[in-house]
């Protein structure tokens, strides 16, 4: 199921509603109540570099965060493509009726792990997902049969292939549920506010400052929606696609 922050779209315009008014609140509810005096102005700076430069660096470990789980999700999708490969070569060591069975299984799950990765449909995600358990089931059956009517430590490679197909799926799917967890998410729009409210705090003028007042909620808006689109498997622009599994079924149906 998708959340906000797989919505980078979404995540940029509340964003940047909510820095601005934090900005817009800063620069004239707070001053009205206290205007920062002059030989204060140098105390209040020094807060408020600490305040941007915290912020800076909690965007920085939020965004490493995000790039990690993305090269995660590259290299089980390169993992799972070698796992389905190297089955489909290792078929040769089975029986030619188990052969055939589960190369015909493998060409079908490798439809459904490259439709795992392109959909971004709900029902669609679960019809490949309920087709992937049975094409699982099914592939396990025919190298547990085969290898039951003759085990020997040929046959186990074939057995020992699949054990590899199974696990790189598991794999794949406990990385795209690894996301940044909301309590950063949240740690990170509050830290975001604070800055933005003394940003517009420290203004000299309102009416002076109203365009300067658009620039840092838009900087750190781009921030968190940079961060969003990389760490949303499905939702956004930065997706990973499946370029390995494409090749392999090219090289499957290429005769």
């Amino acid at each position: 199921m998708l959340s906000l922050p797989d919505y980078p779209g979404l995540v940029f315009i509340l964003s940047f509603v909510t820095m601005w008014l934090s900005a817009r609140v800063g620069a004239s509810v707070l001053r009205r109540f206290r205007r920062i005096e002059d030989d204060a102005r140098d105390d209040f700076g020094v807060i408020q570099a600490a305040t941007l430069t915290l912020l800076a660096l909690i965007i920085g470990f939020t965004f490493s965060m995000a790039v990690g789980r993305y090269d995660q999700r590259k290299n089980y999708e390169e993992e799972e493509a070698n796992a389905i490969g190297t089955e489909y070569v290792r078929a040769d060591l089975l029986p030619a009726a188990d052969a055939a069975a589960v190369r015909s299984l493998l060409k079908s799950y490798l439809d459904e792990r490259v439709q795992f990765y392109t959909t971004r449909d709900d029902g669609d995600l679960a019809r490949v997902n309920a087709e992937t358990s049975r094409l699982q089931s099914a592939m396990w059956s025919a190298v547990k049969n085969a290898a039951a009517a003759q085990p020997t430590p040929v046959v186990a490679l074939a057995v020992a292939g699949m054990n590899d197909v199974l696990n790189t799926q598991g794999y794949t799917q406990a990385a795209w549920w690894n996301r940044i967890p909301y309590a950063a998410w949240a740690l990170m729009v509050l830290i975001g506010v604070c800055a933005n409210v003394l940003v517009g705090y420290g203004a000299r003028g309102l009416k002076a400052s109203a365009g300067l007042l658009l620039i840092v909620p838009l900087i750190v808006s781009l921030s968190f929606m940079l961060v969003a689109d990389i760490d949303s498997p499905r939702g956004g622009v930065i997706r990973v696609k499946p370029l390995n599994l494409h090749a392999l079924a090219d090289s499957i149906r290429t005769p």
